[in-house]
């Protein structure tokens, strides 16, 4: 049987290139957003110079967003920029892509991803996600699952077991697609790394994807968002060292 936890739903936005509308159903770091308010996850590239990110929350406070987080994901030295999510609330009756244009109006400013979005990401979660897994030894792998898709700002997570004749979803969040034969090209994997999505795959085919080994290179964790943006190196070791973390803590149980 395939286990099921609660994660994101997401779609395509129209008028956007690789772009996710992804909503959450639940708010999991600090106090809760108020209803009537709506949490959007901008990732930016803007130059890596003191005073630009200043511009940006400038830009942004001028169509009214209410700066909640943010979050440096890489810098880029060879080129002189970095990578930043910024997660932001708008009150009613401003309209989201309002957003996108107040960050495209900021000079040498890119929007590579823009989302719907009800829960942090980032060290934070990565570490609510250790808290949880040192919490209940036993279940650290299974916490890591559910945990996956809010710490790498994700739509979806599963654990793909392939120790036996066949490679099984031993467990899965909400919203992940139906793998087919395409799981037996991933195994055996020996480090955390990027996928290739297959082109001919419905579920998969406009899903960037990220995995990494648990206790075996045949058992392994795949995450998957839809429409971008691509994993970062950073958020790939990220992965690898909590999945290292996870079978670490679960052989103390």
């Amino acid at each position: 049987m395939r286990a099921t936890f609660t994660s994101r739903e997401a779609g395509r936005v129209s008028g956007f290139r690789s772009v996710t509308w992804a909503a959450t159903r639940r708010y999991t770091h600090g106090d809760r957003l108020g209803d009537d308010r709506s949490v959007f996850l901008l990732r930016l590239i803007i130059p890596d110079r003191p005073g630009s990110l200043g511009t940006v929350a400038t830009a942004l406070g001028e169509v009214n967003a209410d700066i909640h987080a943010i979050e440096i994901v890489e810098h880029r030295r060879e080129n002189g920029t970095a990578v930043d999510d910024i997660v932001v609330d708008l009150p009613p009756g401003v309209l989201p892509d309002r957003l996108v244009s107040a960050c495209n109006s900021v000079p040498d400013v890119e929007v590579i991803w823009f989302s719907r979005y009800g829960a942090g990401g980032g060290l934070h979660m990565d570490l609510e996600a250790v808290e949880q897994m040192t919490s209940a030894p036993a279940d650290a792998v299974d916490i890591l699952v559910e945990q996956a898709p809010a710490v790498l700002h994700a739509d979806w997570a599963a654990l793909l077991d392939g120790t036996g004749s066949e490679v099984k979803v031993a467990l899965e969040t909400s919203a992940t697609p139906e793998f087919g034969d395409v799981t037996g090209e991933w195994l055996p994997l020996e480090k955390a790394t990027t996928l290739v999505s297959p082109d001919d795959h419905k579920g998969l085919a406009e899903s960037v994807l990220v995995a990494a080994p648990l206790e075996s290179h045949r058992r392994i964790l795949v995450i998957g968002r839809r429409g971008g943006p691509e994993f970062l190196g950073s958020e790939v070791a990220r992965l690898s060292y909590l999945a290292s973390l996870a079978v670490t803590i679960r052989a103390t149980a």
